[in-house]
């Protein structure tokens, strides 16, 4: 009789620490949940390239590469980073000097644009839309990533970027570091 009561206490704790196992999993699981949808919401993630003009472009980034250290290429110099939430992943930003007669930063006048890194593009534009924010063209997709432009209230064009980081490194562009 000692025995079978000592069994069925033992049985009871197992199947309670089983159960409570199972708690903490499903309470992982609805945290992981919880963190993935949170990388679908559409916002800003980061900078993803700083641009300006210049009436010399080719000189100003050998001065960049000279004076700072810079790895330019013809598109620029690539920065690479860490994604914080994913530190085994690799992340970049893009400056680059164009032209000073370029129109690509059209229609604003001013001599830079900043490009930002974002998640969930296509929520991003609609919210932006809702939002009375000039769209200035369609989502445009490549093998790199998706691109908008938008303006800033203070009229400055804004370059948005969904990247595909997998795809850049496997360009293999030097990168700055």
């Amino acid at each position: 009789m000692r025995q079978s009561i000592s069994f069925i206490i033992l049985v009871l704790t197992l199947i309670s620490c089983n159960q409570e196992e199972n708690k903490k999993n499903n309470i992982e699981e609805e945290k992981r949940e919880l963190v993935g949808s949170m990388d679908t919401v559409p916002k800003v993630t980061g900078i993803g390239g700083i641009f300006f003009k210049s009436s010399s472009p080719q000189k100003m980034k050998e001065w960049y590469r000279d004076n700072l250290g810079l790895a330019v290429d013809d598109y620029g110099s690539p920065f690479e980073f860490r994604n914080a939430n994913s530190p085994e992943e690799v992340n970049y930003l893009n400056w680059d000097v164009f032209q000073d007669s370029t129109d690509y930063f059209a229609p604003s006048e001013k001599e830079f644009m900043i490009n930002y890194r974002v998640q969930n593009i296509e929520g991003l534009v609609r919210k932006l839309k809702s939002n009375g924010v000039r769209i200035l063209d369609e989502i445009a997709t490549y093998d790199y990533g998706k691109f908008v432009h938008i303006l800033d209230s203070d009229g400055n064009k804004i370059e948005l970027w969904e990247p595909v980081d997998s795809v850049l490194t496997k360009m293999g562009r030097q990168t700055t570091k």
